[in-house]
């Protein structure tokens, strides 16, 4: 399907009307997956023309995507990734694992950003960031979209390789993320140690649900935790 190339506009924006000289593009993975972190990459781009056929991950085949990772990885100014673990979305709930998934990723940055594009329309960043929201910015925004891509590509990689010491749950191929073979061996296993364990999947798994953790955040403070997914699928 034919869709509209990402652009600078936002970041030209951004410097128009900030004065920011370095604007990062800030995108994650992983946030409705069962097991494994949530990787947030941050890339810093310029003002360069990006490489051909760049847009939010989703949007591309295994190949291209992989394809493109590896381009960007020399394309882009500079990027870092960060992560949050199963243990910390657990302790401190989808949001503030975000924000610190994310303030981790910019940190890294061998220059701090003056600014950053976020994909979506929560700002789980925050002070002292000075952040920029753009609905679907993966598709939109070449920093962001680059990001996506790196992102993605890195997580799913990692994954893979966590993935060996628990082959029959299928992480090379679902990342951790609900699929029927990640299902069918939760039903017979158990969660691994890669797992989240205050998500809502357990609730359907009568033998191992006395392993699931209470959440101790404050419900109204993670409204990330509407995007948990059970085992309706």
């Amino acid at each position: 399907m034919p869709y509209e190339p990402p652009t600078h506009a936002v970041e030209r924006s951004l410097r128009a009307t900030t004065g920011a000289k370095v604007v990062a593009g800030v995108d994650e993975v992983g946030r409705g997956a069962w097991a494994g972190p949530v990787t947030v990459c941050a890339a810093v781009t310029g003002l360069r023309r990006p490489p051909v056929g760049l847009t939010d991950s989703k949007l591309l085949t295994v190949k291209r995507r992989n394809e493109l990772s590896q381009e960007l990885l020399t394309w882009v100014t500079s990027h870092a990734l960060g992560h949050a673990s199963p243990e910390e979305i657990d302790d401190l709930g989808m949001t503030a694992a975000l924000r610190l998934a994310a303030g981790r990723a910019l940190e890294a940055l061998p220059v701090r950003p003056d600014a950053v594009i976020l994909d979506g329309k929560h700002d789980y960043l925050g002070a002292p960031w000075r952040v920029r929201t753009v609905i679907k910015g993966d598709q939109s925004c070449v920093a962001v979209a680059a990001a996506s891509v790196i992102a993605k590509v890195q997580r799913d990689k990692m994954m893979a390789e966590l993935g060996i010491d628990h082959a029959d749950f299928g992480f090379a191929d679902n990342a951790g993320y609900p699929s029927p073979v990640h299902k069918a061996a939760l039903e017979e296993r158990g969660p691994t140690p890669l797992h989240r364990l205050s998500w809502a999947y357990l609730d359907a798994l009568p033998q191992w649900r006395h392993l699931k953790k209470a959440r101790t955040w404050a419900i109204g403070s993670v409204p990330g935790v509407a995007g948990q997914l059970g085992f309706d699928f």
